[in-house]
């Protein structure tokens, strides 16, 4: 059953990755979209191309999730339009750099959380009073199997998607007497502009993560997204994880034959 078919879906971090592969597995849904990235002209492309291909309605916008008074600005700009989402993923998020804590750039530090903390923080403090105003909506946050287990030279990104995990029980605990569900889609290995950002464009080097191995596609894990977001308003999933079958754990990746 489709429950998605006219909902309206915030996904943050819309212009490439899982944040554009959710985007578009929303609008074959029938669900209305408000599409928002730093990269404006990318989810403005991809939003004409989803509502002249699904005629689904779109609206997009340039948004910093780190900037809390844009994003209050943001999220005031859809109440006054009566454009308030019905769901809300936190996909905006990033590594950056992989180096032994004592070596690692403090620039990059905050970068992360920034982004992965302060900016789910903002988002999710701006939209939930409006959930829980009238009884109803979904979070969903992209969380990383990094929130479980720690691995080498990740201390940092590491510590913020431990802090999705935290923040995701936290709220589901906030918010119970409510029909407002929250829930995360923690992935392990998956392709795409993740590791060439976390490698500051180093392009080759970012070839190499997903080289002799077959990781996820954005695609699987908007498939999660649209799982867990169509589930019956009953049934909360707090957390999904999701890895390819050639891993098995943060530090298990099988390669080559």
């Amino acid at each position: 059953m489709n429950r998605l078919i006219g909902k309206r879906v915030l996904i943050t971090g819309a212009s490439a990755g899982i944040g554009e592969a959710c985007a578009r597995a929303f609008a074959a849904q029938g669900a209305h979209l408000l599409l928002s990235a730093r990269r404006v002209e990318r989810v403005q492309e991809l939003g004409a191309d989803l509502a002249d291909h699904y005629g689904v309605e779109v609206h997009t916008a340039a948004l910093d999730v780190t900037d809390s008074g844009a994003v209050t600005a943001y999220v005031d700009g859809l109440r006054t339009e009566d454009l308030l989402p019905d769901i809300l993923v936190n996909n905006a998020g990033k590594a950056k750099g992989l180096d032994k804590f004592h070596e690692g750039s403090l620039e990059d530090f905050e970068d992360m959380i920034d982004t992965n903390v302060k900016g789910l923080l903002y988002m999710s403090r701006a939209i939930l009073p409006h959930m829980v105003s009238k009884d109803a909506g979904h979070v969903i946050h992209i969380g990383s199997i990094a929130g479980r287990w720690v691995y080498p030279k990740g201390a940092v990104y590491n510590a913020t998607k431990f802090a999705v995990w935290a923040l995701n029980e936290g709220m589901n605990i906030d918010l119970a007497g409510t029909s407002v569900r929250v829930s995360s889609v923690d992935p392990g290995l998956t392709e795409t502009e993740f590791s060439e950002v976390r490698f500051h464009g180093d392009s080759e080097r970012a070839e190499k993560v997903y080289s002799d191995t077959k990781p996820l596609l954005a695609e699987d894990i908007a498939d999660a997204v649209i799982y867990v977001a169509n589930t019956p308003e009953h049934v909360d999933i707090i957390n999904l994880v999701i890895m390819p079958t050639v891993q098995r754990h943060a530090m298990v990746l099988h390669r080559g034959e």
